[in-house]
């Protein structure tokens, strides 16, 4: 049977942190609203942008405008600030000659991930890169796989990785298990509590749980 992989994008295979913070804080300056300190800014990273401005003060009516602004800077500069973690181009090398198949699952828009991701060189490794919709359609990590599951099927082993409790719930709402990882913006308490199968510490480590399928 066909191994897949669906991975999470920021703070799994690259550190998009410092574009995303930057960006947020942006937004809530421009739309006059105290800007949260670095721990708060450091939840934007993975989450859908609409429900951490929701969670972070923007009212509901303002949470669509808080993203627009956001884009402001974040298309131009913002997904640039942005950096693959260092292991991560040989770990896809290396799942890539084992026979595995990778996909990409983010809420982070899709023609911002395939950007990022053929601008670190990364994309050629992902059979199909999947993320969230511009007009907020299509934004959680669970709607996401959803659509993956729906354009390629269930005729596969399938597994998730990513650095936060979004992805552990997400894919377990498909019946999918799911991987955490440490070194990036979530929190290894929350995936754990999640029901994360294993939870790796580093690239190499994460190869070695895939290929021993100790997340079974």
């Amino acid at each position: 049977m066909k191994k897949l992989i669906f991975f999470d994008l920021d703070g799994t295979l690259t550190d998009s942190g410092p574009g995303i913070m930057n960006s947020a804080a942006y937004a809530f300056e421009r739309m006059g609203y105290p800007v949260p300190p670095l721990a708060v800014l450091r939840t934007f990273v993975g989450p859908p942008l609409h429900e951490s401005f929701l969670r972070n003060g923007i009212p509901a009516e303002m949470a669509e405008k808080a993203v627009a602004v956001f884009r402001e800077r974040y298309m131009p500069i913002g997904k640039y600030e942005n950096t693959p973690y260092e292991g991560i181009r040989t770990f896809l090398e290396s799942l890539k000659s084992l026979g595995f198949h990778l996909m990409i699952a983010t809420s982070k828009p899709e023609e911002i991930a395939i950007e990022v991701l053929e601008h670190f060189d990364l994309a050629k490794y992902f059979d199909k890169i999947c993320g969230g919709s511009m007009d907020l359609s299509r934004t959680s990590k669970e709607a996401v796989i959803a659509y993956l599951l729906e354009e390629n099927g269930r005729d596969a082993q399938m597994v998730m990785v990513g650095d936060t409790k979004f992805d552990i719930i997400g894919a377990k709402r498909h019946g999918i298990p799911a991987i955490g990882v440490s070194w990036g913006y979530g929190d290894v308490g929350e995936m754990e509590q999640a029901g994360a199968a294993a939870i790796a510490k580093t690239p190499e480590d994460l190869l070695e749980i895939l290929k021993s399928e100790a997340w079974k």
